[in-house]
């Protein structure tokens, strides 16, 4: 019995070893495919943006010109940000506020419905940007990302050889 038992420790181990080893490319490949999605998504907005200003006018929200000509450029610039993994839980940050606001001013109904009628909340458009700009937020862009090549940088010398044999 207490071989079984250190057979089923020894491979939870290994389990959660690769399960951790593959964290940072995990949030890399997150990363780089939803900041490439809402950086077009903003340069599409950035490319019309009397289309965008005219939907922030029938929404009324303040100022749309402006709001819209700051969402669609936050938009391109922070999923670029997020992408590379620069700035990125500053650009996660927006992200959340930008896909919150998109809930409670565009998809009032789906953001109500989040305990009434959960598909309808998940199935909403700002859904997807809002979780993954949360995941990053929460858990930050991993090892393989502008952010941890800068935190190797400023930290000197002496903190780069004990990262790099942490990795």
């Amino acid at each position: 019995m207490n071989h079984i038992l250190g057979l089923i420790r020894k491979l939870h181990s290994l389990f959660v070893t690769i399960a951790c080893r593959l964290q940072s490319p995990f949030l890399a490949i997150v990363r780089l495919y939803w900041g490439w999605q809402i950086a077009q998504n903003g340069w599409g907005k950035l490319h019309n943006l009397a289309h965008v200003t005219e939907f922030f006018a029938s929404l009324n929200l303040p100022a749309p010109g402006p709001t819209a000509t700051f969402v669609a450029t936050f938009e391109f610039l922070g999923g670029i940000l997020l992408a590379i993994g620069l700035l990125s839980r500053i650009a996660a940050l927006g992200l959340v506020i930008d896909m919150t606001t998109a809930y409670i001013t565009a998809d009032r109904e789906a953001f109500l419905s989040f305990f009434a009628d959960p598909g309808k909340f998940y199935n909403a458009d700002p859904f997807i940007f809002l979780f993954i700009g949360l995941l990053i937020l929460i858990f930050g862009p991993g090892k393989l990302s502008a952010d941890a090549l800068a935190r190797r940088f400023v930290a000197g010398p002496t903190a780069r050889v004990a990262s790099m044999s942490a990795i």
